[in-house]
């Protein structure tokens, strides 16, 4: 179903720009240049507009270039939500649990995608499955078809993140966070937390198991896939060479941010990330979003002042939307 909800928060921020053609910025977040190359692609004057806050964990942004909306994930409270022109409306609801058996944990989509028709995809933490929503995305239903839920009879984890090669085939993450009890969940069912690849054949594939796979995506040139690791203990981006579909071959660190972690002004640990088709790559992690280039460089900071979970960039990659905890922000990009 489909509620027209204003967030109450963001009634109060229209209320206030009436006379006013600016969103409101967040006053605690700065860009922090690491490198000269990053001016090219950042302005460290530039500041973060707040699209929607009041949120209780914020994630999966999404930009449907034909709609000129952003679509993004409220996890606890198992919606989707949508900003468009000024306004953060609930676009669906249920989204990741549709079950009838009250359950704790975070139960809500996560990451969330278009499939090569255009379709949405979402990862149901709740359901424990990767999705397909069968209803146009102009008119959003609660109605999925199962696309994976399962690895060789057991039940997966809670899917996290997600992203289709040219080819169509769908790499896809598996960490605990959507089980009530995490690793200890005695639904658990798989003794490993994956990386998938469910292929246009209808095969699922491990692509490899690591101890917290979050964020996925891929390099310019599709030969490369990378991957967040959000174990505070080894919190890492993992690259592997992409041999064939399914298939990897020497997995490397990419970056390591464990000295990070913990650290005062360091909120946050690998995440979602999203790669721009020149090859920088902007990456959720500790202190909010890293941007990176094609080797691992890191070249700037974009300090959120938030535990910063994910981000997207608008079709012709000018915009860079982040979901930071409470907040969706947006920042403008060179």
């Amino acid at each position: 179903m489909t509620k027209r909800l204003i967030l109450p928060s963001l009634l109060a921020v229209m209320a206030c720009s009436k006379t006013e053609t600016t969103m409101p910025t967040k006053q605690d977040a700065s860009i922090h240049i690491l490198d000269s190359t990053a001016m090219e692609i950042l302005d460290p004057e530039t500041k973060l507009e707040v699209l929607s806050t009041g949120h209780s964990w914020s994630e999966g942004p999404l930009w449907l270039e034909k709609e000129q909306t952003l679509l993004f994930t409220d996890i606890p409270n198992n919606a989707i939500f949508q900003v468009k022109d000024g306004q953060s409306i609930i676009y669906l609801q249920p989204s990741g649990y549709t079950g009838t058996t009250q359950r704790g944990g975070e139960v809500g989509a996560n990451g969330l995608t278009l499939d090569p028709q255009g379709r949405l995809v979402l990862c149901q933490h709740g359901d424990r499955r990767m999705a397909r929503m069968d209803a146009p995305l102009e008119q959003p239903a609660a109605t999925f078809a199962t696309l994976a839920d399962n690895f060789q009879g057991k039940r997966l984890n809670s899917p996290n993140d997600v992203v289709f090669d040219r080819e169509g085939n769908m790499y896809f993450t598996d960490p605990p966070y959507g089980l009530e009890f995490n690793m200890e969940d005695p639904a658990k069912e798989l003794d490993f937390q994956g990386v998938y690849c469910l292929k246009t054949d209808g095969e699922l594939v491990l692509v490899d198991s690591i101890s917290r796979p979050n964020g996925i995506t891929f390099s310019p040139s599709q030969d490369k896939l990378l991957v967040a690791n959000s174990d505070p203990k080894l919190a890492v981006w993992y690259e592997y060479d992409l041999v064939a579909p399914g298939k990897v071959e020497n997995r490397r660190i990419f970056f390591d941010a464990t000295e990070y972690v913990g650290k005062d002004g360091y909120k946050g640990l690998p995440d979602g990330m999203k790669m721009q088709s020149s090859g920088i790559l902007f990456a959720t992690g500790p202190g909010g979003v890293w941007v990176f280039d094609q080797n691992g460089k890191p070249l700037a900071r974009i300090e959120t002042g938030e535990a910063t979970s994910n981000c997207a960039l608008s079709s012709d990659e000018k915009n860079l939307f982040m979901t930071a905890d409470s907040y969706v922000l947006k920042m403008v990009l060179k």
